[in-house]
């Protein structure tokens, strides 16, 4: 199971790092037919707001975990 979120987070977030390159800003027929479109700010929400949200829940994931570690361990 936390393969799979892997597997799908990490598609969410490298689409949000790719997106900005794949269209072309200065013309809007390369993304009005796109999911959010015909707007620049609506495709670049849909396209890159699950790789955001992703992204900013392992960092707190991770956060998370490492202060559950931190505290079972004994102080040296």
């Amino acid at each position: 199971m936390w393969l799979l979120a892997f597997v799908i987070g990490g598609f969410f977030i490298v689409r949000a790092v790719l997106e900005p390159f794949v269209i072309d800003f200065g013309d809007p027929s390369s993304y009005e037919d796109d999911w959010g479109g015909p707007s620049l700010f609506g495709v670049l929400l849909v396209h890159m707001g699950p790789g955001i949200l992703v992204a900013a829940l392992f960092v707190y994931a991770l956060r998370r975990s490492d202060r559950r570690r931190g505290r079972s361990t004994p102080e040296g």
